[in-house]
């Protein structure tokens, strides 16, 4: 297991001190985490971003997701096979599984549809109005002082 160093980090700058341990937490899960099912992760635009995950053999109804304090959690319950069967290959991983991805600050789940056998979530990134970048006029102090009058 790494090790990080983050206090260069702390040197510049404030309140990220949370990150070390965002960090650690995710490299844990990783380390825990199984490889199944595959999934890819694009970024489709500045602030547009896409999950595709294999989920080929599960209907729509033993899939769920859910988001919730950053953190997005996909679930696959596979309801019992009641049918006698009698394999030669059993080669298709139908198993329950439960996937976690941690998302940053602002990132919503927009929209999530499964289409022949590829389970779809598209992320958004929504900064608040109060939270972005805006323009601070710099006044003098001679416009101040006729102001007061």
């Amino acid at each position: 297991m790494r090790n990080f160093d983050f206090a260069p980090l702390y040197r510049s700058t404030i309140g990220f001190d949370h990150l070390s341990q965002l960090l650690d937490s995710i490299v844990q899960r990783e380390q825990n985490q199984p490889s199944y099912p595959p999934y890819n992760i694009e970024r489709l635009g500045q602030d547009d971003y896409r999950i595709t995950m294999a989920v080929a053999g599960f209907t729509q109804e033993e899939l769920s997701l859910h988001s919730e304090h950053q953190t997005l959690k996909v679930r696959a319950e596979k309801s019992p096979d009641t049918a006698e069967r009698q394999y030669l290959h059993q080669g298709i991983a139908a198993r329950n599984f439960e996937r976690a991805f941690q998302l940053a600050d602002h990132i919503k789940v927009v929209n999530a549809h499964l289409e022949n056998g590829l389970l779809h979530i598209e992320l958004r990134r929504e900064v608040p109005e109060a939270m972005k970048p805006r323009q601070i006029p710099i006044q003098n102090s001679r416009d101040l002082l006729m102001a007061a009058k």
